[in-house]
């Protein structure tokens, strides 16, 4: 397995001179992590342990096995030279000897050896590092800027001053309220949920009102019966429809409130949720906990002004019935039910105030005229407690928020405000360890400057 080097690495494939260049496998690593050459200095070792009458040239002079860079031919200590322990300035001069009196690689002495391998190495790091400088200071410079923005973004040192407490106060609950107003506007996510109440939840709770036990042949009975009085009804028992409507109207009531409950449950956590992710509060704690209370408190009032107005809502549809809808049912019933079909009996008209008023037909007509204006008032209340909601909390959470919380802190004394914007001890040392960082990281660059115009 090939194991990865960074872009910047001087590769040096040293190879034994006495084996064969093509199954080496330093050059065989080479290729691998630097096909183009750039990097690889090929090295040849072992120079003086070949067979005699056998030399390296080929390889040395780039024929048996071209790089971009020339190859570079040394001679180490042996093991005797070590168990002697000779040292390396003898080992060099040892060396720079060898290659000199050479025949077959005198005329290359300039170019071999340990020193002069650490001079091409050297002067090629040099070349390397002077056109990688532009790029180390646009690195440099990138980082500064990351620094400075993650200053930014914790905030700068704030003045003792009252105005400038006030004013910072002010400006750290406008970032809040962005972030919750996006949540709400859908550029972040949790507004939606909002909807999901209106849409499922609101449906879903009508669906399952108990009208059918309210509107059962027997409870239609007790309650038309009860509405008489003593003295019975003449043609419709208005006052028993009334009762069975005002009944079931009231039903209505849980289903609204749940929703003003829901959203109100919502609107927390988004509050919560956008006290969390506005950057610029996290290094004041207690100013957090006082947006929360106050966002707390003001969306408590819009609940109750929300509640009070869809119960208004509910309240409206018992107070004033629809006379249209009880009309048309009337003329529909004279005109009898089977008047329309192309078999009518003109003369099988049977008017509904001559059935028995305790029969199941007559009860069961009752319920069904109440069922449907109950359905009609359904769909209208569906309709208008999500408009009531909007209109009551949500627009409210939008508009006015945190207002009262901004009338309340302009007369706090100093000392208030200086707690409101106490921090937190942790990211004072975090600030303190950028300053530090940024520091440095200016130092570098300049000391780089200096370099590169040398």
């Amino acid at each position: 397995m090939t194991i990865p080097l960074p872009p910047n690495c001087i590769i040096l494939a040293i190879s034994p001179a006495n084996q064969d260049i093509a199954t080496s496998d330093a050059i065989k690593l080479a290729k691998e992590v630097d096909p183009t050459g750039e990097r690889t200095f090929g090295v040849l070792t072992k120079l003086d342990l070949m067979d005699k009458g056998t030399n390296a040239l080929d390889v040395i002079e780039g024929r048996s096995y071209r790089l971009q860079h020339p190859w570079v031919g040394i001679v180490n200590r042996s093991q005797a030279d070590i168990n002697k322990n000779v040292d390396m300035i003898a080992a060099r001069r040892k060396e720079k000897e060898y290659f000199e009196t050479s025949p077959e690689y005198g005329h290359l002495a300039h170019k071999m050896g340990s020193e002069y391998l650490a001079k091409l190495l050297s002067k090629h790091l040099e070349i390397v590092i002077r056109q990688r400088i532009p790029s180390i200071i646009a690195l440099i410079n990138k980082t500064i800027d990351e620094l400075n923005a993650e200053l930014d973004r914790i905030g700068r040192p704030i003045g003792v001053d009252s105005g400038a407490q006030l004013y910072t106060i002010l400006e750290l609950c406008r970032a809040f309220d962005r972030v919750f107003k996006e949540h709400l506007d859908g550029g972040r996510p949790g507004g939606d949920r909002i909807y999901k109440v209106f849409d499922h939840q609101l449906p879903a709770a009508l669906k399952k009102l108990p009208f059918d036990r309210h509107l059962s042949l027997k409870n239609v009975q007790k309650v038309v019966t009860e509405a008489d009085g003593y003295q019975p009804h003449l043609i419709a028992p208005e006052q028993g429809y009334r009762r069975l409507i005002d009944g079931s109207i009231v039903y209505f009531k849980g289903p609204a409130e749940a929703s003003v409950d829901a959203v109100h449950f919502v609107l927390k956590e988004l509050v919560r949720k956008s006290i969390a992710e506005t950057e610029e509060l996290k290094r004041f704690p207690t100013l957090q906990s006082d947006i929360a209370a106050a966002s707390t408190e003001a969306l408590e009032r819009f609940r109750d002004e929300s509640r009070k107005t869809v119960t208004r809502l509910v309240e409206m549809e018992s107070s004033y019935l629809t006379v249209e809808f009880f009309r048309k049912l009337n003329l529909e019933s004279d005109q009898g039910p089977n008047q329309t079909g192309p078999n009518a009996d003109k003369n099988s008209k049977e008017p509904v105030q001559n059935m028995d008023r305790f029969g199941d037909n007559y009860l069961r007509r009752i319920a069904s005229n109440v069922n449907s204006y109950i359905n009609m008032v359904c769909e209208t209340l569906r309709n208008s407690i999500p408009k009531a909601v909007v209109h009551c909390q949500v627009r409210e959470a939008k508009r006015s928020l945190l207002n009262l919380f901004y009338t309340q802190i302009g007369r706090q004394e100093k000392e208030r405000l200086g707690a409101m914007l106490d921090e937190d001890p942790a990211l004072m040392e975090k600030r303190t360890n950028i300053a530090k960082r940024l520091e440095l990281y200016k130092s570098a660059r300049d000391e780089i400057d200096s370099v590169a115009w040398k």
